[in-house]
């Protein structure tokens, strides 16, 4: 099926309503990329050392949060279903429950971290690097579950398609970033330099205040009060946080295995030494920025095809939906190859005055250019798979891409073959490449199992894609 093959207006109006809804979640992202920049432009401007274990740490921040991550990623689909066949009244008990599951999955990941700090010399870290490292780990994992507790709450609200906040909250943590994170980083006005654990610790202090926000906002408006999101309090129950971990545990597997073959790109050149790592960390930020774009382009459709299945459109009204974030991600990452591929240099120098460092850096980011359009397709594809609570077979197929091809070739080539930094990165586009042609295949076929007809019971529909 093509774009050519549906009736243009209203493939115009599908297309219309997904920028609508992914503009906030674009920009939500964004600030969330430019707090990893924040990040990174402060370390860099501190020490080469301090970048390195900025870079480290980071990547042991993130891996393991990406499980609890994408399994709250359940909460859109399911809400937006919900939303779609008019059962609005059900919202409030399961994002009731979905509360509990992010508040568990916090914790459990707190600890987790805690003990991550002693796992840096086992892993084979670079000496120079671990004392900041671990002091920017020791400080993040403070924040770890407010940031659990705000993915809940804002995949609600995206769920419901309000996704403006997303972006209010995220710009809002990066201004107070900024100069929290320069105050604890050099020091100043009584407060003793910290540097890459003053930074940790700043994100701490940010992820606390946009989870309190993101809670009054909730508790306060006018536009979820018929939800009664807070009208009582729920125990735990088994039955919707069995269902929310059915869907979203496959989900936070996948996400995990894509960020893992990132964040163990990542730990592998830190093995390399400073200049390696440091550079890779330039690169790895600045390609995770431009992701932003796409990812949220997929959250979007995750909403649109659920909710399209929800009402009973048919096999073409979630088919429309899908092709309407793919000509949105085409054009995205068209841009951002572009940016990528010619202005490598100029935005290596914004982070580091460190030739080797920059030039290796720009180096990487020609690599990163090179992956925009299959990253762009394979991420869109797992969001519209998700839209139709597709997950299990994905988690498999990501599997089978991002460490069976990527992280496999990639270590070869930069480790076994001495390629460097390099080599690691022409891995990782071997194993976005394997996972744009898998996924996009199967939401082709399990799409194809949804009844033509529009206007049928959404039940019908759903059975036919959940089997």
């Amino acid at each position: 099926m093509s774009i050519h093959s549906l009736p243009a207006p209203r493939f115009g109006r599908e297309l219309r309503t997904t920028v609508v809804l992914a503009g906030p979640l674009v920009a939500g992202h964004v600030a969330t990329g430019l707090i990893g920049l924040v990040d990174s432009v402060i370390a860099g401007r501190h020490g080469t050392d301090t970048l390195a274990a900025v870079s480290v740490g980071t990547a042991m921040f993130w891996l393991p949060l990406m499980i609890p991550m994408g399994t709250l990623m359940a909460l859109p689909p399911t809400v937006s279903q919900l939303d779609g066949s008019g059962r609005r009244g059900e919202i409030g008990a399961v994002f009731r429950q979905a509360l509990w599951l992010a508040l568990i999955l916090g914790v459990l990941l707190f600890g987790l971290m805690t003990l991550g700090v002693h796992a840096l010399a086992p892993m084979g870290i670079a000496e120079e690097i671990r004392p900041g490292a671990a002091a920017f780990l020791g400080g993040i994992r403070w924040g770890v579950p407010a940031l659990t507790l705000y993915y809940c709450m804002r995949y609600l609200s995206d769920g419901l398609h309000w996704t403006l906040p997303t972006m209010v909250f995220g710009f809002g943590g990066l201004v107070l970033l900024i100069p929290l994170g320069f105050l604890l980083t050099f020091g100043g006005w009584g407060v003793p330099e910290m540097g890459a654990g003053g930074l940790g610790w700043a994100s701490a202090i940010v992820l606390w205040a946009q989870a309190i926000a993101f809670f009054i906002y909730l508790w306060r408006s006018r536009r979820f009060a018929p939800l009664r999101l807070f009208e009582r309090f729920d125990l735990p129950g088994r039955r919707h946080i069995s269902e929310l971990l059915r869907v979203g545990l496959p989900i936070g597997i996948t996400v995990a295995m894509e960020g893992g073959l990132f964040v163990a790109t990542s730990l592998l050149i830190g093995r390399l030494g400073p200049i390696e790592a440091a550079a890779h960390q330039i690169a790895i930020n600045l390609s995770g920025l431009c992701f932003m774009v796409p990812f949220a382009v997929a959250e979007a459709t995750t909403v649109r095809v659920g909710h399209a299945l929800g009402s009973g459109l048919g096999r073409e009204g979630v088919r429309r939906t899908a092709l309407a974030g793919l000509a949105v991600v085409l054009a995205t990452q068209t841009c951002s190859a572009i940016l990528l591929f010619g202005g490598g240099s100029a935005l290596a120098g914004l982070y580091t005055n460190d030739a080797a460092v920059a030039t290796l850096a720009a180096s990487l980011l020609l690599l990163a250019a090179a992956y925009q359009f299959p990253d762009g397709i394979q991420v869109l594809s797992a969001g519209a798979l998700r839209g139709l609570k597709d997950t299990r077979v994905p988690m498999v197929l990501a599997a089978i891409s991002y460490w069976a091809v990527g992280m496999v070739l990639g270590a070869w080539l930069g480790l076994g073959l001495g390629w460097g930094p390099r080599g690691m990165w022409i891995g990782l586009i071997a194993g976005l490449t394997v996972a744009a042609v898998l996924l996009g295949t199967r939401f082709l076929r399990r799409s194809a199992r949804i009844d033509p007809q529009p206007g049928l019971p959404p039940a019908h529909d759903s059975a036919a894609v959940a089997g």
